[in-house]
């Protein structure tokens, strides 16, 4: 990775960033790190498609297309193509990276018990691992298991749907906790709490039945 690069990207000098990439990347086209760095920025800023085309345009240029695979599959899966994206995933050693995108595409599969198996065999497990588990656990209906997820999830490090899960999770058990939990979603990103409402509907539905026959 180039470090200038890098630290104008971090900075928010997004094109510049890119501009000089693509430059890096006419000037040799066999250096496999600068379409890495490039499609990670790409798919960073929503571009996954533009990324799956760089890196496909890659694998005929560089030596070892094989380095190419964990980002074009994360391309493939930001997509909705995920079952290239696991054919890719496949061909690669299953370190953290790959053991993480495996569940999350499993998981969208609709195969929580293979999402989860992959899941559970992470070793570094930080936030971003516990609100994978927990999404796990609350796709096979097991709310308990699913909330001690997202609870161990450092509180500046929770995110609006977070928080929106909790208040899921929570609603059955504790109805005034839960509606805390939605009002913090809603006040870090109304915008999402919306979809989020829509998106659970059914599942609120549910909870609300269970909770009106005790």
């Amino acid at each position: 990775m180039n470090n200038k690069i890098e630290k104008l990207y971090n900075e928010g000098k997004v094109d510049q960033a890119i501009h000089l990439l693509i430059k890096k990347i006419d000037e040799k086209p066999q250096k496999v790190e600068n379409y890495l760095q490039l499609s990670t920025y790409l798919i960073e800023q929503g571009s996954a498609d533009q990324a799956q085309k760089l890196l496909e345009q890659a694998q005929h240029l560089v030596k070892k297309p094989r380095e190419l695979s964990y980002n074009l599959a994360v391309c493939y899966y930001m997509q909705g193509d995920f079952d290239k994206a696991l054919n890719l995933l496949d061909q690669i050693p299953n370190d953290d990276l790959t053991l993480y995108q495996k569940a999350l595409t499993y998981l969208k599969l609709g195969q929580s018990q293979k999402a989860l198996a992959y899941a559970l065999t992470i070793k570094k497990i930080d936030e971003r691992v516990q609100e994978l588990l927990g999404d796990i656990w609350l796709s096979m209906g097991e709310a308990k298991q699913a909330e001690q997820m997202y609870l161990a999830i450092p509180e500046d490090k929770r995110t609006a749907k977070v928080y929106f899960l909790l208040g899921v999770t929570t609603l059955e058990k504790d109805r005034d906790q839960a509606e805390k939990y939605f009002e913090q979603a809603k006040q870090m990103d109304i915008k999402y709490y919306h979809h989020a409402m829509n998106q659970y509907a059914s599942i609120m539905k549910m909870l609300n039945d269970k909770e009106k026959k005790k």
